[in-house]
């Protein structure tokens, strides 16, 4: 398939398994699961008992069931997963993330709960786009995938949350907003235009055609390095916490 004729940049060939690791949304996925690792080294010190399962939730939750039901409304990725698989996937995979969720109420707090209940609706009412696709706009978007999986790690680590995680969270508020924000050209030219046209004439008096590459290059490299800038602070986090 021609890179430009993918439907995203981390889109593989359709077929086989190519089409799982395509659904994975894989920099994006790492990049809002950085946020919980965020989230959590700046409550308190990182404990791989809390941070890990916490992790495996939200992995659960948003880089396989979201990303399945997203599939399902409209195939954006044209992944040629039958929809019972994706069914599965979603039903299976948030499952296994309110599973997660209940265990940590019952061995770390309660208040856990609040958390699994606000995920569960995140996932279903953002990705179907239920009631009339209210839950599904930037805004929403960077509450659920961003400030949301910041708190949830510093809850799971600390059991309380105070200013540096509320801080923390606004910052991946406005940076998923950015990330909506790029990423909102991007989606429309790779999956609904089907001809570019024009040229770009400059007071100079040079001129070059306007292309698919000329609409969305700029924005998909800024993406690429966010979703590596942020991977790169989690990890220095972690690195900061364990000295």
């Amino acid at each position: 398939m021609p890179e430009e004729a993918r439907p995203a940049f981390y889109a593989l060939a359709p077929g086989g398994v190519r089409d799982y690791v395509t659904l994975l949304h894989p920099p994006y996925t790492a990049w809002h699961l950085s946020y919980v690792v965020i989230g959590a080294a700046v409550a308190g010190e990182l404990e791989a008992g809390r941070v890990l399962p916490t992790l495996a939730a939200f992995f659960l939750a948003v880089g396989i069931a979201a990303h399945a039901l997203d599939e399902l409304h409209g195939r954006p990725l044209r992944t040629e997963i039958p929809a019972r698989m994706l069914v599965i996937l979603a039903a299976a995979s948030l499952a296994g993330a309110v599973a997660i969720g209940l265990y940590g109420a019952l061995a770390v707090s309660p208040w856990i709960l609040l958390f699994v209940a606000a995920g569960a609706v995140a996932v279903v009412g953002y990705s179907s786009e239920l009631w009339g696709g209210r839950l599904h706009g930037d805004l929403q978007f960077a509450l659920a995938w961003g400030s949301f999986p910041v708190l949830t790690g510093a809850f799971a680590t600390a059991e309380r949350i105070e200013a540096p995680a509320l801080l923390a969270a606004a910052f991946a508020f406005l940076l998923s907003l950015a990330q909506r924000r790029l990423s909102t050209q991007v989606r429309d030219v790779r999956r609904r235009v089907a001809r570019v046209e024009g040229r770009l004439e400059r007071r100079d008096g040079t001129s070059e055609p306007v292309t698919t590459a000329t609409l969305i290059e700029a924005e998909e490299r800024a993406l690429r390095l966010l979703a590596w800038a942020v991977v790169v602070l989690a990890l220095a986090l972690v690195g900061l916490r364990a000295v």
